[in-house]
Parts: structure tokens; C-alpha cells; sequence
């Protein structure tokens, strides 16, 4: 490799230099310029090429050839004159001449690949197979098309001998014959056919260097074919079911006169086929504007537009679309609906929603996951109430499912099919509460200016009201409860006529009701009434083997939520959600796993205890009485709580390992591993 010095670092020096850097056999040893910013200096110098402002700095003995790009003879004759007589010395006008030529170069060089790359395009663009061969019969080109019916790959296919590929292929007799064969069918190795045309390949001194195969998949022509064999057929069985139909149907050509009309369309118009076959579309109306005129004249469709047709006036509902094929206006067609069926179909529609309205009950007790004897006990309790009419009172903390028992009570009882009436005694006002749940008459509230208002509980007659947060009523509404509960008889605000009403009553509460009664703040003989059917719902905390069923639970009802696809959670998330006491139950739960989801990425589909929120899981208040510092490594919070758990268990059991790992459903090995990797023993 020879060394090069190049004297002047303008835009010539810049030239030389980006040419010189893309040479394998030439070293640039360093750029010469007075000027130490100049454009080849400061680019030699970010790539670590020595520079200089005199040429007399470089050792003469090691450059072999320098560039002289300042373009002055005083310099050239300097040059001449320090370096050695081996030394080549370039003048600037013979430098440009070469970084002329060597941009030529390059300049028919990326013309020449372009063009490459446009024939390459237009070949593999090409829908007909096309492969070729040599004269000891190796593929030398192929197209996709080709690589497509063959089931090749292009890159592993090149090289190949032919009848690798095509065990029947032709081409290399067509190489020794030198003959043109058109249209010949051939099937391949995957069962298809295809038709083939074969050429043989000959240089511009008329010899023949080999062949190629010009072909085109046939299953598509012959499907093709059968449809054309099958349209006859295909146009009757259009027209019996266009005569078939239920709906009235009329066609026209692109001029808007009649092309066909169906039985359908006789008996809703009470017109004949032969007053509207070959007739104006318009033959048919009585009051009102032809749309199928208008859908041929926008080439748009039009729907559900009220007119009159027919010699008796009747009322339709219109919907016309034109028929456009290979983007030429054919003609349009129309359907017509009888709005007389219409109207019966909306009255069952009405009918349907208001029994829809009065099934507000959403969950069952197969929506309550429970498998732990506490929740048991609950569960048949509430199924027991649930088939008689009995008045339950649901306790239980906040969070703890209350209300889904009492959806789950009324789906199970004989009032499944008549209202279900919820109601928040702790949201409302006393005022606002009372007028609910009792009503008024007109003028009787002072904030309604005018008209009735049907109660709650006239609402629910014959179904169920569910009465959540009962300890928050007020005296007052506690005294008209108890009424309806005794006499089953409601009286409005204002009113002076008892209303009969049967009534199921559901309430449920988080407060202490013995307390309420002690210091006078609820009625007993409200609360003996009430507490017919009491049923307490246990805490999260009590049934924590119930927790992994409950996450899967939620699980579903999240991901349709959110619309996402977490399938699962692992074993160590679970564990940490067991070693937590949850204060706000299963609902505290809901939000600790929604709020998890939120954070994953979409393409997760494991929640793990890295998902997991630590912050929101106060560990100061669970059993084990652990505090989770967030700024420590995670594994290392998991031990700590994996730890706090085996150290409550122990206690729980007295130092029982046997009954310590069934309770932790684990082995005894496993169990004896963790104590030692603890300090337990």
C-alpha cells in the first residue's frame, strides 16, 4: 500500500481526499494546507489523518505520491524539489481530471444498478412463472411467480439442476434442439398444472447458451371456466330466490325502466308484472319521488325512505342501491318493507324492553367465587332465602360483595322475572330519599313544581328492592319502612290513600347495627324486622385461599373491560396478593389487578409480581406485620414477605411443620428448604 500526501485542503484537497478514502491500495498519510480550518484539514483531522500547514513536515522517504490541489506551479516546483525523484508528484490539473473520471465512474456505476434494479422489479412484477437454465441445464434466474407455483425459495433454488425442481421439465431438450414449443401443459410436483411455453436462449453470435420457460398457473383459468359453464345455472337459482323472497324486490336497467319485480312486490304494490316490466320506475308510486332514479343518478345508495306505492296508497319503507359492475352503471335495485309489519315488529320491540327493564338483576350465584367454608355457609344461606320471602339482611365490610348477593338472591327467587330496585341509602338526601322510595303527589315536595311521582317501591311491586346501607336512614324514613314492611302498603308524600305493594326487602350494611340500637340512632323494632335473614358475608382476609379463583374471575371481567388478553397470573403474584390483608376486600382487590393491567405492555399476557403495584398494598396492616420498603429490589421484597408468611404460619401451628406445609399447600421438603434459606429452624 502506497503512501499519498495531499497539498491543499480546499475543495479540490476535499475531492481527492473522499476518493483516496475509498481506495484499498492507496494510504492517505496526511493533509498539507496554510490554512488549518480549511474543509480537507478539519475532515482529515476527525479521522485521525495527520495534518500540517507546511509539506516540508512529512518525512519525504515514506510519501510515494502526492497531490498537489493548491493548482500553483511555485508550489509544484517546491514539491519537486524537497520530496524524492521516486516520488510521484501530481499536479492539481491531472488530480481533477482523476476525480473527474472516478465520479464518471461511480456516477455509470449507480445508473447501472438502478437500472439492474428497475429490470429486477419489472421481472419479479411479471404474474407468469419465468425460469432459466444454462447449458448443463443449472437455473440460473427464476421470478417470484415462479418461486410461488413451483414452492421454492429463489436464493436455494439457483444452481440447481432443473428436474430438482420440475422432475418434468423439458428445457434442457430445448437447449439441445434449439426448437420453440408453445402451450404445452405440465403438471408439477405439487399436483398443479400449469401451461408452459419454452424458448431457447441464443447469444448475439446466433449460438445457444441455454433455455427458459415462460408459464401460467391454469387452476385459476379453469375455475374460471366452470364459472362461465355454471352462470346459466347460477342466474336461475338468483331468479327463484329473488321470486322466493319475502321482501319485494324490483330491479331496473340503467335507463330506470322495469327489469324485475317479484311475487313479494305484486302483493305489497297490488300492481301486476306487466304494469311495471319495461315501465318508467316511477309506474309504481302514488305519493312521492322515484329512488331508484335518484340511486342511478348519484351511483349512490338511498335508504330507508318513506312512500306510497300502488293503487291502494301503501305505506313503505323504501332502501334502493345501484349495481355497478367493472365500474359501469347496470341498472338499480330496490327493496320494499311493508311498514304495516314494521310497525307490529316495534311494538315486540317495545314489549322487549320493557321486560328488559324489569330484568335489572345482572349476577347469579355462579358470579360468586368461593370455595372456603366461611363463604360456604354464606352461600347456602342466601340460596336458602332466596326461595322464600323472607326479609335478609346482608352484613359485611365495604367491599365484600354485598350487592352481587342480593342481584344473586333475586335471580334465584320467584321474582327473577319482575324488577329488581337498587338504592343507595347513603348517597341521597333525606328529602330526596324519602321522594324516591315513597313518592309524592302533585305539589307535596317543595323543590318539584308540578306532577306525580310514582315510589320505589311501587316500582318494585312484585319483584325486589335492594336497600344497601340501610344503618344511614334517617328516623323518619326508618318509621315508613317499617310500615311498609308490617301493613305491605306504601303511602306517598302528600297522600292520603295507602298504595298495596308486595315487595321483596334486601338490606344490607357495614355498620355496627347493635351499636346503632344502643345509642338510639336506629329503630329495634326496624332492625327485628329486618334481621330475619341475617347473612354476613366474611371479609377478603378470612378466605384468602379463595383469592386465586377471584383474580381468575377478574381476570375475565377486565380484560373485556380493557380489551386485553392476560391469561394468567404466576404463583409468586398470588402469594404476594395472599400475604395482604386486604382492608378493602375483593373491590380493593379488583383495583390492585385493574390497576396492574393497566400497566403492562400489550404484547404481555402473564401478570407477574413485577405488574403488581407494591404501594398500593399497605403490608404494614397484613398478618405477618411486614413493612415492604419500594425501594428495594423486588426479589428482595418477596423474600421478606415469602419469610414473614413461613414465620405466621409457624406461630399459627406451633412450630407443626407437617400441618405448616398443608396449610401453605406445599411440600415438607419444599417447606424444610425455605426454613433453612430463612434461619427458621
Amino acid at each position: 500500500m502506497q503512501n499519498v500526501l495531499i497539498v491543499g485542503g480546499g475543495t479540490g484537497g476535499s475531492a481527492i481526499l473522499q476518493v483516496l478514502l475509498e481506495s484499498d491500495f492507496l494510504h492517505v498519510h496526511g493533509v498539507v494546507d496554510l490554512n488549518l480550518h480549511a474543509p480537507a484539514v478539519q475532515t482529515a483531522e476527525a479521522l485521525g489523518i495527520h495534518t500540517a500547514d507546511s509539506f516540508q513536515s512529512f518525512d519525504k522517504d515514506v510519501v510515494d505520491i502526492v497531490f498537489n490541489a493548491t493548482g500553483s506551479d511555485a508550489v509544484q516546483q517546491d514539491l519537486q524539489l524537497h520530496f524524492l525523484k521516486k516520488t510521484v508528484i501530481i499536479p492539481g490539473s491531472i488530480a481533477n481530471v482523476l476525480v473527474n473520471l472516478l465520479n464518471e465512474k461511480e456516477h455509470f456505476i449507480t445508473r447501472l444498478s438502478e437500472e439492474s434494479h428497475k429490470q429486477k422489479i419489472i421481472f419479479n412484477s411479471i404474474e407468469e412463472g419465468m425460469i432459466g437454465i444454462d447449458k448443463n441445464s443449472r437455473v440460473i434466474f427464476m421470478n417470484k411467480s415462479a418461486a410461488r407455483m413451483v414452492e421454492v425459495d429463489i436464493a436455494s433454488s439457483l444452481g440447481l439442476h432443473i428436474h430438482e425442481l420440475i422432475t418434468m421439465s423439458e428445457l434442457p431438450r430445448i437447449y439441445e434442439t434449439g426448437r420453440t414449443e408453445l402451450n404445452k401443459e405440465l403438471q408439477l410436483q405439487n399436483g398443479s398444472k400449469i401451461v408452459t411455453s419454452r424458448f431457447p436462449m441464443i447469444d448475439e453470435h446466433g449460438e445457444i447458451i441455454g433455455a427458459f420457460a415462460v408459464f401460467k398457473d391454469i387452476t385459476e383459468v379453469v375455475a374460471l371456466a366452470e364459472e362461465i359453464t355454471d352462470l346459466k345455472e347460477v342466474q336461475t337459482m338468483l331468479q327463484a330466490i329473488i321470486q322466493s323472497s319475502d321482501d319485494a324486490i324490483s330491479v331496473v336497467d340503467e335507463k330506470g325502466n322495469g327489469l324485475i319485480v317479484n311475487p313479494a312486490y305484486t302483493r305489497i304494490t297490488g300492481l301486476q308484472t306487466e304494469d311495471v316490466i319495461g315501465q318508467p320506475a316511477s309506474a309504481d308510486i302514488s305519493e312521492g319521488e322515484s329512488m331508484h332514479f335518484k340511486a342511478l343518478k348519484t351511483r349512490k345508495p338511498v335508504r330507508g325512505v318513506e312512500m306510497k306505492v300502488g293503487p291502494a296508497n301503501r305505506e313503505v319503507i323504501v332502501n334502493v342501491a345501484p349495481i355497478i359492475v367493472d365500474n359501469k352503471l347496470k341498472g338499480s335495485v330496490g327493496v320494499i318493507h311493508d311498514t304495516t309489519e314494521i310497525r307490529s315488529l316495534m311494538k315486540e320491540l317495545d314489549r322487549a324492553r320493557s321486560i328488559i327493564r324489569t330484568l335489572e338483576s345482572k349476577y347469579t350465584f355462579d358470579d360468586i367465587v368461593g370455595n372456603s367454608s366461611e363463604m360456604q355457609l354464606s352461600l347456602q344461606q342466601a340460596k336458602l332465602a332466596a326461595q322464600t320471602l323472607v326479609t335478609v339482611l346482608l352484613r359485611g365490610e365495604s367491599g365484600t360483595g354485598k350487592e352481587l348477593f342480593a342481584h344473586a338472591i333475586h335471580s334465584a327467587s320467584d321474582r327473577k322475572f319482575n324488577k329488581f330496585v337498587r338504592v343507595n341509602c347513603a348517597a341521597l338526601s333525606e328529602d330526596i330519599l324519602e321522594s324516591e322510595l315513597f313518592g309524592y303527589e302533585e305539589g307535596a315536595v317543595p323543590f318539584v313544581k308540578s306532577g306525580e311521582k310514582r315510589g320505589l317501591f311501587e316500582e318494585a311491586n312484585n319483584g325486589s328492592i335492594f336497600l344497601d346501607e340501610i344503618g344511614e336512614l334517617s328516623p323518619a324514613i326508618q318509621s315508613k319502612l317499617l310500615r311498609v314492611l308490617q301493613e305491605h302498603e306504601t303511602l306517598r308524600i302528600g297522600g292520603t290513600k295507602p298504595v298495596p305493594v308486595n315487595v321483596r326487602v334486601i338490606a344490607s350494611t357495614n355498620a355496627n347495627m347493635e351499636k346503632a340500637l344502643l345509642d338510639g340512632s336506629f329503630r329495634e323494632d326496624l332492625y327485628y324486622r329486618l334481621n330475619r335473614m341475617p347473612i354476613l358475608i366474611p371479609p377478603l382476609r378470612s378466605r384468602k385461599q379463595d383469592i386465586p379463583n377471584i383474580a381468575e374471575r377478574l381476570l375475565v371481567k377486565l380484560n373485556q373491560e380493557y380489551g386485553r388478553k392476560v391469561e394468567s397470573i404466576t404463583d409468586k403474584a398470588l402469594q404476594l396478593l395472599r400475604v395482604y390483608d386486604w382492608p378493602g376486600n375483593v373491590r380493593e382487590l379488583e383495583n390492585v389487578i385493574s390497576r396492574s393491567m393497566i400497566f403492562m405492555q400489550m404484547h404481555e399476557h402473564v401478570l407477574t409480581e413485577e405488574h403488581i403495584p407494591l404501594n398500593m398494598l399497605r403490608a404494614a396492616e397484613a398478618k405477618n406485620e411486614v413493612v415492604v420498603e419500594a425501594s428495594v429490589p423486588l426479589q428482595e421484597q418477596l423474600d421478606t414477605v415469602e419469610r414473614a408468611i413461613l414465620h405466621h404460619a409457624l406461630t399459627q401451628f406451633k412450630g407443626n411443620k407437617s400441618k405448616t406445609a398443608k396449610q401453605l399447600e406445599i411440600s415438607l421438603r419444599t417447606l424444610y428448604y425455605k426454613l433453612e434459606k430463612y434461619g427458621l429452624n
